[in-house]
């Protein structure tokens, strides 16, 4: 009696493996709750109607077929970036740089663009740019890696660090670069001959940054799921000692794999830089790097479920903008919307994961004891 009297209202349990459906029901439903919450704190700060600034929201997201296309485009960049660092994830490698590594194959493609358009034609150009800018992404990636396999280096703070060097690479070159001199900017390169400009594709400006990123995608999910890296990524993710007791070159698999994360960020780069603004900035990246961990993370390093998260983050930030336009509002208030929305998703994270078991009364268990015991 004592003891059913001490025992804890309710204790956390860990869950076994959900269903995908319920994982997303779940995150579904705390969606939805988020928007009803949000709704709330609308009415109660700045008197508009919720629903005004819902239909605002997706409007500012897809309400015209050009908003449709920047959104398509801001959702391949950020997944690309996301792709990029997820090998390094699930080997529990905490790949932190994918900014400074996005930055290095920028500056590459735009050193390309300034350099060499002069002297190369069209496509051999844009063929140097590639090359350029994932070699550049590789080395970003390569340099933390050598480290971590050979001195065990925190690779958190190391790929950190890259970050800010590689912000301040590239600051250095726009003032050397910059157009007209004293404007702190390198303005659009090759503006008047497209020179180094990825080809649209018909009228679609951003269709082939959405094709090669779709590719990148199922590779990626293949690489990972059904080939024998993604095999030793997932065995050294889960512990080394395993790893090394089956034969897994454990240092080689860290180094390989931070190779193909920094080249896939340096393919991000050349799609902004050749693809999208044409130009160089320290801004370039715009955070893709930060805000592909928390894609790569609620998707449960899934590329194909990497989509819907990016899709969800991006939707919120381009509605988000449109609500500050319309309303008036301090670009704030927008903001505090979409982490109201996150911090309900990502809260979501632990009901997939635990769940609660409530202590069973007295009552019910000496009816069950009695049951058993018939």
């Amino acid at each position: 009696m004592n003891k059913q009297n001490n025992a804890p209202l309710f204790h956390i349990v860990k869950r076994g493996a959900l269903p995908w459906y319920q994982a997303w029901g779940i995150r579904a439903a705390a969606i939805v709750l988020a928007l009803l919450f949000c709704a709330l704190v609308t009415s109660l700060t700045t008197g508009e109607n919720p629903l005004q600034v819902y239909s605002t929201m997706i409007y500012g997201a897809v309400g015209t077929p050009r908003k449709i296309w920047i959104l398509g485009q801001n959702i391949a960049l950020l997944l690309c970036v996301s792709l990029a660092v997820t090998p390094a994830f699930r080997m529990r490698f905490w790949n932190i740089g994918g900014e400074g590594q996005v930055l290095a194959g920028a500056l590459a493609a735009a050193a390309c663009m300034i350099c060499l358009s002069d002297k190369l034609p069209n496509g051999a150009l844009i063929a140097v740019m590639a090359v350029s800018s994932i070699a550049a992404g590789a080395i970003w990636g390569l340099i933390p890696a050598i480290f971590k396999a050979k001195w065990n280096t925190n690779e958190t703070l190391f790929t950190l660090m890259m970050n800010y060097v590689a912000t301040q690479l590239v600051a250095y070159f726009v003032i050397i670069w910059e157009s007209p001199k004293g404007s702190g900017k390198v303005g659009i390169i090759n503006q008047a001959t497209e020179l180094g400009w990825l080809p649209q594709i018909g009228n679609y400006k951003y269709l082939l940054n959405i094709i090669i990123v779709a590719v990148l995608t199922v590779g990626m999910y293949i690489y990972l799921n059904y080939s024998k890296h993604g095999y030793e990524i997932a065995v050294v993710g889960e512990s080394e000692r395993t790893a090394r007791y089956v034969g897994i070159k454990v240092e080689k698999v860290i180094v390989r794999t931070m190779l193909l994360s920094g080249a896939i960020c340096g393919i991000a780069g050349l799609l902004l830089v050749g693809g999208t603004d044409h130009t160089i900035s320290t801004t370039i990246a715009g955070g893709r790097g930060f805000t592909a961990v928390m894609v790569s993370w609620l998707a449960k390093f899934n590329p194909i479920f990497m989509i819907l998260t990016s899709f969800l983050l991006v939707f919120l930030d381009r509605g988000a903008g449109e609500i500050s336009t319309t309303f008036g509002l301090n670009h704030s208030f927008a903001d505090i919307l979409t982490g109201i929305i996150l911090f309900f998703i990502i809260g979501s994270e632990f009901f997939i994961t635990y769940k609660i078991s409530f202590r069973r009364s007295a009552k019910n268990a000496e009816k069950e004891g009695g049951t058993a015991n018939v």
